[in-house]
C-alpha cells in the first residue's frame, strides 16, 4: 500500500482508511511528505501518513493538478486558496487529534484538510460559508469514501460555530479573522485544542493556538501559544 514510504511511517498502524484505492500520484505524495514536509520539522507519523495517503490533487481545478504537490498554496475558485501542504501538516499536528474525537474545521474550502483531519480517526464537523464551495467539497469527500459517520458537511457562517453539537476536542480554522471568534472559543472542551490564524485582512496573520485549562468563559482559561507568521485568505462573515 505504502510504495517507497519511510519504515517507521509505513509501520504506523493507521487510525483511519476509507477502504479506497488511492494509487494514482502516490510516488509524488510520499516525495513530498519526505522531501518537504518532514524536512521542515513535522514529524508526527500519523500526519505523515494521512498526506501520503490523501490525493491532493483531486483537490484541486484540473488545470492546476500538475502543481498540486509542490508546498505552495493554490486557487480554488471564489477567491479561495487549498493551503500548501506544510501548513495543512502543521495545523493537524497542532490539532492533536486522537481517534474517536471530535474536531469542528471552519473553512471547508475544497475540503483536503478536512480529509487530513478524518485520517486522524475524529469526527469532522466542517462548516463552509460558500454554498458552491461547500457543495463541491461535500461531492469530492463522498467521492472519495469518507461517509458522513466521519465527515458532516453544514454551509453556514462559522463565525457562530456549531453550538448543537458542541463541544468539540479541538477546532481548526482554515481562514483568517482579524479578532479572536469568541463564539468558537466557547465551544471548545477541557483540554480542547483551538487552532487558528488571526489578524489583519491583506496583511501577515499569527497562527496561534489556545488550550482550554478551565471551564471558566474568560481567556484566563486557556493557554495560549504564538506558532508562526502566516497568510490566510479573511475569514468571512455573512453579517
Amino acid at each position: 500500500m505504502y510504495g517507497n514510504v519511510p519504515a517507521d511511517l509505513a509501520q504506523k498502524g493507521l487510525p483511519f482508511e476509507t477502504g479506497t484505492a488511492r494509487p494514482a500520484r502516490h510516488e509524488e505524495r510520499v516525495t513530498m511528505v519526505t522531501e518537504t514536509i518532514r524536512a521542515r520539522g513535522v514529524e508526527d507519523l500519523r500526519v505523515l501518513g494521512a498526506l501520503v495517503r490523501v490525493p491532493r490533487h483531486e483537490f484541486v481545478p484540473e488545470h492546476l493538478q500538475s502543481l498540486a504537490y509542490a508546498d505552495q498554496p493554490l486557487p480554488i475558485g471564489d477567491g479561495q486558496t487549498i493551503s500548501q501542504p506544510y501548513i495543512v501538516a502543521l495545523m493537524t499536528s497542532l490539532a492533536d487529534l486522537k481517534v474517536g474525537e471530535r474536531c469542528l474545521e471552519i473553512g471547508t474550502g475544497s475540503g483536503y484538510q478536512t480529509a487530513i483531519l478524518a485520517e486522524m480517526g475524529a469526527l469532522i464537523f466542517t462548516i463552509e460559508i460558500r454554498p458552491d464551495l461547500a457543495t463541491g467539497a461535500e461531492t469530492r469527500l463522498r467521492a472519495l469514501g469518507y461517509p458522513d459517520t466521519r465527515i458532516q458537511c453544514k454551509t453556514a457562517d462559522g463565525h457562530y460555530g456549531w453550538p448543537e453539537v458542541a463541544p468539540f476536542d479541538a477546532i481548526v480554522v482554515t481562514a483568517a479573522p482579524e479578532h479572536l471568534p469568541s463564539k468558537l472559543l466557547s465551544q471548545l472542551a477541557l483540554h480542547g485544542r483551538f487552532v487558528v490564524p488571526i489578524g489583519p485582512r491583506d496583511g501577515v496573520q499569527q497562527l496561534e493556538t489556545w488550550v482550554r485549562q478551565s471551564m471558566s468563559s474568560d481567556e484566563s482559561a486557556f493557554e495560549r501559544s504564538f506558532v508562526l507568521d502566516v497568510q490566510f485568505v479573511p475569514m468571512l462573515s455573512s453579517k
